[in-house]
């Protein structure tokens, strides 16, 4: 495989973003249906959860192994044949009769859009001249970025004019366009498949290690992590797997997955910041969706709403950032994004019960705007220089990294909320006494203020007061939660030491 592309940039560009816009929405549009399809199946509301495990389970597998498939098969047929396997499956889940089936037509989904996200970034990557890598990387991340954000808003608005079937018919009007137009408009001239013999065994460990890993992530809160046999079974197996799988890798000869490319340290030291990246982005939004549930009350839309139209800016920003890469060092716009995100962070601290719509949506303006800052710089530092034979390896591990991020960040955030909620409870109401003269005073209020409208007082002070820790410990255990994201994620900083300017910074470097 030699890597080359060509065809019209503009047509390409728009096939790409197309593809992967549809995959990354499709990641977050099916968490404002799971109510509506739990209703529909009669399911336990710990079972619908499968509904994006699945999803992410197959996901997280097909990622690492999509730089093989391009030299097997080219980018042409990869990318369309990934967007038709999306496209199929997003209707038999629309057509999906029981939790089972849908699960099932979610896995094979996430195997379809698993391949497009890392395969679109790698054809934007290929068909730009170097020097333009800075706008191919700013286009792609502008689908990166607000897909999360549009997919609870457009999801939101599917399931209030119609149901939640059409959350996933929605994709096929489009998939089909969009496979049509990749095998018209993507040309490969002189492409080679590569012959590589399989590594069937590489296979088969990351098949076995990584669902274990993502069910661990995805259920290990749910179900008490370590206290669940089966969560405490796949984490072992997991570790087993995934362990030697790392080894096998780097003793063969034809790996699926070339983990040699991190000794790379610039790719390295890139790929750890997306880890963060996803861990800041995937846990900021989970601690603010939840937040507003929790807390103020939001319904899905009202919340979607938030993330809209804090995700605006990131339109503008994203090119002008493009075509900025050339001029300014990416890793001034790098470090300044990453205080940014953590200033954000820092801002959802001071979340109170009584803020309107727009003071809640300042600190996500602020950390959509900061992340264009972060994603456009990290992937031109870290993918740019690697040579173009290895960069679909390469893309690969490195969207990867920022679903694990994603994974373990919000994992992380639910297990941070539910034992901080419990402490700040128990704490709270250790100051909930009759001896406590300020305790005595609110419940005289309490009672005055409610007498009217209940035939017994006795007990409503105690009751209100009781409502009242639990909202203020939730309050707090979210304050708790974004202050440790923000001190994960000033570890950035350091990384950013680690990058070296791209030669093609100037501009001077040529096309392929």
């Amino acid at each position: 495989m030699n890597g080359a592309v060509s065809g019209s940039k503009l047509a390409i560009t728009l096939v790409a973003m197309a593809g992967a816009l549809m995959a990354l929405i499709d990641i977050t549009i099916v968490n404002v249906a799971l109510n509506d399809i739990r209703a529909s199946f009669g399911t336990p509301v710990d079972q619908i959860g499968w509904v994006s495990t699945g999803y992410m389970m197959a996901n997280i597998v097909v990622i690492p192994m999509t730089g093989w498939f391009q030299r097997r098969f080219g980018f042409r047929r990869y990318f369309a044949a990934s967007i038709f396997v999306f496209t199929a499956a997003s209707a038999l889940c629309g057509l999906a009769w029981s939790l089972p089936s849908l699960v099932l037509f979610r896995a094979l989904q996430g195997l379809g859009g698993g391949a497009i996200i890392p395969t679109a970034q790698s054809l934007m990557f290929a068909r730009y001249p170097k020097a333009q890598h800075g706008m191919a990387s700013a286009l792609f991340g502008l689908g990166a970025v607000t897909g999360p954000l549009l997919g609870p808003t457009l999801g939101g608005y599917l399931i209030d004019w119609a149901n939640w079937h059409w959350v996933f018919l929605v994709n096929v009007p489009l998939g089909v366009i969009a496979t049509y137009a990749a095998l018209r408009v993507i040309e490969e001239p002189g492409f080679t498949p590569a012959r590589d013999r399989i590594d069937v065994v590489g296979i088969a460990l990351l098949a076995t290690g990584m669902p274990s890993l993502q069910y661990v992530l995805e259920e290990g809160n749910r179900d008490g992590w370590f206290e669940d046999r089966t969560i405490a079974v796949l984490a072992g197996v997991a570790f087993v797997t995934l362990s030697t799988f790392v080894v096998h890798e780097l003793e063969t000869e034809h790996p699926i997955v070339d983990l040699r490319i991190f000794r790379n340290l610039g790719y390295a030291a890139g790929t750890e910041i997306n880890f963060l990246v996803g861990l800041a982005l995937f846990s900021g939004n989970y601690l603010f969706a939840l937040y507003c549930g929790v807390v103020m009350h939001y319904a899905a839309l009202d919340i979607g709403r938030i993330f809209l139209v804090a995700g605006v800016c990131q339109i503008f920003i994203m090119p002008v950032l493009g075509r900025m890469m050339g001029k300014v060092d990416p890793r001034i716009f790098l470090a300044g994004g990453i205080l940014g995100v953590v200033a954000s962070l820092w801002m959802n601290t001071h979340l109170t019960p009584e803020m309107g719509f727009t003071d809640l949506v300042w600190p996500q303006v602020v950390r959509a705007a900061a992340l264009g800052f972060v994603f456009v710089p990290v992937t031109v530092l870290s993918l740019s220089d690697v040579p173009l034979a290895r960069r679909g390896n390469a893309t690969g591990l490195f969207a990867l990294t920022r679903e694990l991020g994603g994974s373990i960040g919000t994992a992380w955030m639910g297990l941070v909320v539910d034992n901080a909620s419990k402490v700040h409870a128990s704490y709270l109401r250790e100051c909930v006494s009759p001896t406590n003269p300020i305790f005595q005073e609110r419940s005289a209020a309490l009672r005055l203020s409610l007498a009217h409208s209940t035939w017994t007082t006795n007990l409503v002070p105690e009751e209100a007061l009781d409502r009242l820790v639990k909202l203020q410990a939730n309050v707090l255990s979210f304050e708790e939660g974004f202050t440790k994201a923000a001190m994960v994620f000033v570890v950035a900083l350091v990384l950013v030491f680690f990058l070296k300017r791209p030669q093609s910074a100037s501009g001077t470097a040529t096309a392929h």
